[in-house]
Parts: C-alpha cells; sequence; structure tokens
C-alpha cells in the first residue's frame, strides 16, 4: 500500500490544475472514507461473528473451549483476504491494459531533473517538508490508535455488544468520509492550512471530552473526531510538498514513509488502556498529543522558510 500511494497521489496532483492539486488529492482520497463506510457498517457484518468473549465469560459448552473459539474467530478473516487478493489480481490485470495518462517531465512535471537518484536526502533540508514529515507520523500514529481500539473501547470498556459497536463503527467511518468531502468543498474559500488547524484544535478538545467522561459520551465524541481528522492526512501532504520543485517525488516518499507512527502510537495508547483499566479513557492523552503537533503544523509549520 505504501508503493501504492507513494505513486497515487503525486500522480492525482497533476492530472489537472496545479492550483487546485489539493482538493483533488483530499476528493480522490475521500474514497476510501466510502469503502471503509461499507466495510465496517455491512461486510463486518457477515466476517465477525457477533460474539465478543473472554476467557472468563466463554460458555461451558463450548465445544473445544477457548483455543477453538480464537480459531473460529480468526478463521473468519481467511475468506476475506482470499477475496481481495482477488479483487487486487484483477485490478493489476485493468491497470496493464489501461491507457493512462502520460506524465511529462518536459511539461513542468514533478519528477524532472532528480536523474536517477531514487530518493533525494537534501530535500529535508526544507523546514516546511521535515515539519510536515513529522506532523504525518503523529497524524497516523494517532488515527490509527483511536480507529484500532475503537471495537475494543465499545466492546471492553463501554460493554456494547459485538453487531452494535461495528454498527457505530459504520457511522464513524461515515462522518470520516462526509469530513472529507464537506472539507473539500469548504476549500474553495477557506486556505487548507487555516482548515487544518481548526480541525486540529476540535480534535483535541473532542479528545479532552473522551479522556474525562469515557463511556457512550467518549464513543459520541469519537465520531467527531472521525470527521476532523477527515482532511488532516492529504493536506498535510500538500502542504509540506509546496515549492520542492523537482525534489517532490523524493518528499512524497518520506511523507509516506511517515505512516510509521502506524507501528507505534497504537501499541503505547493500548499499553496504557490495558494497564490502566480503572481509567481506561486517560489512554486518549496520546492522539491528544499528536493532534496538537498537527494543529502547530495548521499554524506556523508549514510556513516555507528556506
Amino acid at each position: 500500500m505504501c508503493f501504492l500511494e507513494t505513486a497515487a497521489n503525486p500522480y492525482i496532483t497533476v492530472l489537472g490544475d496545479r492550483n487546485s492539486s489539493s482538493r483533488r488529492l483530499n476528493l480522490a482520497q475521500s474514497f476510501n472514507g466510502l469503502g471503509a463506510f461499507v466495510a465496517a457498517m455491512f461486510l463486518s457484518k457477515m466476517i465477525l461473528s457477533g460474539h465478543n468473549f473472554t476467557k472468563e465469560t466463554l460458555p461451558v459448552s463450548y465445544h473445544g473451549g477457548w483455543e477453538a473459539y480464537i480459531d473460529f474467530e480468526t478463521a473468519a478473516m481467511k475468506l476475506p483476504y482470499l477475496v481481495l487478493a482477488a479483487i487486487l489480481l484483477i485490478l493489476a490485470v485493468v491497470f496493464i491494459f489501461s491507457r493512462l495518462p502520460a506524465i511529462n517531465e518536459d511539461a513542468g512535471r514533478i519528477n524532472a531533473g532528480q536523474g536517477n537518484r531514487l530518493i533525494d536526502f537534501d530535500v529535508l533540508k526544507r523546514s516546511h517538508l521535515r515539519r510536515g514529515v513529522i506532523a504525518q507520523f503523529f497524524y497516523n500514529g494517532g488515527q490509527t490508535a483511536i480507529n484500532s481500539l475503537f471495537l475494543v473501547y465499545c466492546c471492553t470498556y463501554v460493554g456494547i455488544s459485538e453487531s452494535t459497536a461495528t454498527t457505530f463503527f459504520g457511522f464513524y467511518m461515515l462522518a470520516f468520509l462526509l469530513g472529507r468531502w464537506m472539507g473539500t468543498t469548504l476549500m474553495v474559500r477557506f486556505r487548507p492550512q487555516d482548515m487544518l488547524l481548526v480541525y486540529s484544535l476540535a480534535n483535541i478538545f473532542l479528545c479532552l471530552v473522551i479522556m474525562f467522561f469515557g463511556g457512550m459520551t467518549g464513543l459520541y465524541a469519537m465520531l467527531f473526531v472521525s470527521f476532523f481528522m477527515s482532511i488532516m492526512y492529504p493536506t498535510q501532504f500538500s502542504l509540506a510538498l509546496k515549492d520542492l520543485g523537482e525534489k517532490t517525488k523524493s518528499g512524497s516518499a518520506f511523507l509516506v514513509m511517515a505512516i510509521v507512527g502506524n507501528a507505534c502510537l497504537p501499541q503505547m495508547t493500548a499499553y496504557v488502556m490495558d494497564n490502566f483499566s480503572g481509567q481506561y479513557q486517560r489512554a486518549y492523552i496520546v492522539p491528544l498529543v499528536c493532534f496538537v503537533f498537527c494543529a502547530y503544523y495548521g499554524w506556523k509549520g508549514y510556513k516555507i522558510s528556506d
């Protein structure tokens, strides 16, 4: 997926007017929200069993015991991955035979002048890009921390059923989708950096609501967090790539690499939630800190100073 996004994001930015590249990227990325909404709201109910047993609550009559239950739940994911693999193979064949517009370096496109260098580390001398990479690290980590622990929060701490939790997750992803579509529209009138700042401040406030109230109040707050997270990734991406010229492709690669935040910050959040179960909602201080840096980037970090 990193390879795909490294290629697709810069490609989308050059398929049309440069002045509308930020809006175009937001619009294109909104469709992952559409897919996530459909999967969470409908397809998840075809995959998940609807049971959320623990070792303590597993019925004694369950055939094979705890190990059999875990094996059954894990095996449920085999068919979806096989289907996804088949779809990807079909798409690969479609792209092989499709005549996509060629991107011309001579027409002022993104890759001109880099020669044979795959990655130009000199691009990191640009401070607005460096800060953009850090902002993407924090945004991705914060987003995935909330996304990946959403069902755990619902089922383990709020006490709602798995089926109801997946419905809420569907609404969560719908809010993300609506946020991107509305954000794309609002960028006609408002600067992307101003929207990034306002949306980040809104999420800082919502994380405080989750931390102090938890329960169903925190759950509803998460739906709004999803809405305000919507424009952050593509907006930070486009702001960080400004004025990079021939080094734009290398800058794009570093920004995509920043999703390594997904491999760090969710684990930290889960650790706090698991080890302080009596005050589980305090774990959301981790995504709060992430949104603080995103707010800084929308306030000052995006500015081109060198």
